[in-house]
């Protein structure tokens, strides 16, 4: 009898081992605004659930705007911050003024000579109006911030939620947008 009531509790506790051990399964599901795939500028597929668990700030960029030059910008915070769990990510359009009309092996070399840029970036895409992107109609309708102009930017927390949208002129290093970068990468 004792043997089997021992055998009983060793099964037990085995089972409720198992059930709490955890798995690569059991990982969060992809968030909302994160469910999609995108070509980058080599034309591979990119799903942004990646990019679950991370800070993100998505910018629309275009290589003939007069806000070109945020490209470093955005590469200084990426740089600064990305070990402490934060990505940007750009997103090339020529929605506004055909300031982005070159090809996207033309943006990866622009990007890359002129900005050294490291963070992804994707293929260029439509963020405004009937053509836009699934990801920027999601931020749109949940920010009810369009993109009114290049350089446009969303920030999004690890739960992959849109907190706060910045308008073109804002610039990567303006304290309103590293602010709310540092608070939302102190949160666990």
């Amino acid at each position: 009898m004792l043997a089997r009531s021992t055998c009983a509790l060793i099964v037990a506790a085995l089972a409720a081992s198992v059930s709490v051990a955890p798995s690569a399964a059991a990982e969060s599901p992809c968030p909302s605004a994160l469910d999609h795939k995108f070509a980058n500028l080599k034309d591979e597929a990119v799903s942004l659930c990646q990019f679950r668990g991370k800070v993100l700030l998505i910018v629309n960029t275009a290589s003939e705007c007069g806000y070109t030059p945020q490209y470093e910008g955005l590469e200084e915070l990426y740089r600064r911050y990305r070990d402490k769990g934060f990505v940007v990510l750009g997103f090339p359009a020529n929605d506004f003024g055909g300031q982005e009309p070159g090809s996207n092996k033309e943006i990866a070399q622009f990007c890359q000579v002129n900005y050294g840029i490291t963070f992804p970036m994707f293929a260029k895409t439509s963020v405004v109006g009937a053509n836009a992107n699934p990801l920027y109609r999601e931020l749109a309708a949940r920010t009810g911030k369009p993109p009114r102009w290049n350089f446009h930017k969303y920030l999004l927390d690890r739960a992959g939620q849109p907190v706060a949208a910045f308008e073109s002129a804002v610039e990567p290093a303006d304290p309103r947008v590293t602010s709310q970068i540092e608070k939302l990468l102190a949160a666990r």
